[in-house]
C-alpha cells in the first residue's frame, strides 16, 4: 500500500530551490538534508529554472500566465452558453 503524499508550502519550495541554486550543492544533496525526495526537488528547480527562463525571454510571468488561464476558461464558459 502506498503511502501518504506529503505537501510543502511555496515557501518551502522557493527556499530548497534556493538553496541549490544559489549553494551549488547537487539536489540530491539537499534533497537528503530536507528528507524531499530527490526527483520532487529536481522537478521543482526545473519548474524554477523554466519560468525564470521564460520571464528572461520577455515570456509571461506566473501571475500573467494564471491569469491567461483563468480568462480562457471564462471564454470557454461564455461561448459554450451561446451553442
Amino acid at each position: 500500500m502506498a503511502g501518504k503524499r506529503r505537501s510543502y508550502d511555496a515557501e518551502f519550495r522557493a527556499g530548497a530551490v534556493r538553496i541549490v541554486t544559489e549553494t551549488g550543492k547537487s539536489a540530491a544533496e539537499v534533497a537528503r538534508d530536507l528528507g524531499v525526495h530527490e526527483s520532487t526537488l529536481q522537478n521543482w528547480v526545473h519548474r524554477a529554472r523554466t519560468r525564470a527562463d521564460a520571464e528572461a525571454a520577455g515570456g509571461l510571468s506566473e501571475s500573467e500566465r494564471d491569469e491567461l488561464r483563468r480568462l480562457s476558461a471564462y471564454e470557454s464558459m461564455c461561448t459554450t452558453s451561446y451553442e
